[in-house]
């Protein structure tokens, strides 16, 4: 506990804010999950058939990305909930989304004859042409739904 504490400390006050605001974004779309249908969050997003656009974004717009990818990563690495690759997803779109950044949300599936359920299902977050939440092994999964915003 009191090595979390000194890393919050070592943080620069931005990354302070964008972490707070990542914690509290993932218990929003956490408890979000549990009680509403997921139709009614992505309701704001544009739903595609498929990825048939790239959105080349200006350098600067693509590093507020990427930081705020590591904010929302690091505050899941720190719930006391399970804030698994759709609840990130979800939190770094809504995120994203209030800063004027468009991106992607992709929805993906894959067999996995391993598991009782024998399917396992991933979510991640594109900004431009990097992946911003859920990009390990993200390959390995059909898309199955793309929403847009922005």
């Amino acid at each position: 506990m009191l090595r979390r504490i000194r890393k919050f400390a070592g943080l620069s006050g931005k990354e302070k804010l964008l972490f707070i605001e990542g914690y509290i974004t993932l218990a929003v779309f956490r408890s979000a999950l549990l009680l509403l249908p997921f139709e009614r969050l992505t309701r704001p997003l544009t739903q595609k058939k498929s990825k048939d656009w790239i959105t080349l974004l200006p350098f600067t717009t693509m590093q507020t990305g990427l930081v705020i990818s590591r904010a929302v990563c690091r505050a899941a690495n720190n719930t006391p909930w399970e804030s698994a690759c759709l609840v990130q997803a979800l939190s770094a779109y809504r995120m994203l989304q209030r800063r004027g950044i468009p991106g992607v949300f992709y929805l993906g599936v894959m067999k996995d004859e391993t598991s009782e359920e024998k399917m396992k299902a991933h979510a991640w977050t594109e900004v431009g042409e990097k992946i911003v939440t859920g990009g390990a092994g993200h390959e390995q999964y059909s898309v199955i739904a793309v929403y847009k915003w922005g």
